[in-house]
């Protein structure tokens, strides 16, 4: 049976698409499954230091596609896991490096050997997000409460919706439940309704992630973190189990719950 290919994505940079990447792919490792993660951000690779495997580059997605090196020698094995690897970007290269063609090439040839290949897809839409999403069958949208991220989510939405993308599902990340409760943030009920996709997962706002990526192990190895059962809990729907999405009461007195409404129709 082939595996799958689903891109990781996002409007815009800095919502924790990579840190996203990195554990989703972890928990599914840690599931017993066999997972590629592919860091297609060409120029700004990030996903080996989320993993802590920056020390053990030779080469890279490029040098791959451009036939420098086998397949095999640029998979750096992670340091836990035997069955996650990593594909990093090329820093020195620009993101048109890579041609949607070849990347559902690669995709293909490890749909054959692995169960899951994540692809960290570059923020934005512009030439490095068409490429990043050539060979995935599914996408998952990585959003944060704010207003400008999820007008951003939803334009990547329509954009994957135009290249067919019928399979996509949304991450809500640092969602803070104080706030909503005081209607100072949007909530999980708000945005789901503005973006019209199925949520797979809510992961709470915490400085565990700050601290997990400054270390380079990702949060899902440690068993007493909230955020790590919540990156379980996506991996576990992502394979089909019907494990319930906690949900929290949305505010009314707040001044983002007043004009939430005025502001995404401006």
């Amino acid at each position: 049976m082939a595996g799958t290919t689903i891109v990781i994505t996002s409007g815009k940079g800095g919502v924790g698409k990579t840190t996203s990447v990195a554990n989703l792919g972890t928990a599914l490792a840690l599931r017993g499954r066999s997972v590629v993660l592919i860091d297609a951000d060409i120029g700004l690779r990030n996903l080996d230091v989320v993993m802590g495997l920056e020390n053990r580059i030779v080469y890279n997605l490029v040098d791959i596609i451009e036939g420098r090196c086998r397949l095999e020698q640029a998979m750096i094995r992670d340091r836990k896991l035997n069955t996650l690897f990593l594909i990093p970007a090329a820093q020195t290269r620009e993101k048109d490096a890579v041609h949607p063609e070849q990347m559902k090439e690669l995709c293909e040839k490890l749909e054959q050997n692995f169960d899951y290949i994540l692809v960290d897809c570059p923020a934005g839409i512009e030439r490095g997000f068409r490429n990043a999403v050539a060979g995935a069958q599914k996408a998952i949208i990585v959003t944060t409460p704010e207003v400008s991220a999820i007008r951003d989510a939803d334009r990547v939405i329509g954009l994957l919706e135009a290249e067919l993308m019928k399979d996509i599902n949304l991450i809500i990340n640092r969602l803070n439940h104080k706030m909503v409760k005081r209607g100072d943030m949007m909530s999980t009920e708000d945005i789901c309704s503005l973006l019209a996709v199925p949520l797979i997962g809510v992961i709470p706002e915490s400085e565990e992630v700050v601290i997990s990526t400054n270390r380079g192990i990702p949060l899902v190895h440690d068993k007493r973190s909230d955020i790590a059962n919540a990156f379980k809990r996506i991996a576990s729907r992502l394979e089909g189990e019907e494990i319930p999405i906690p949900t929290e009461i949305p505010g009314d007195s707040g001044i983002l719950s007043k004009f939430k409404k005025l502001i995404w129709s401006s």
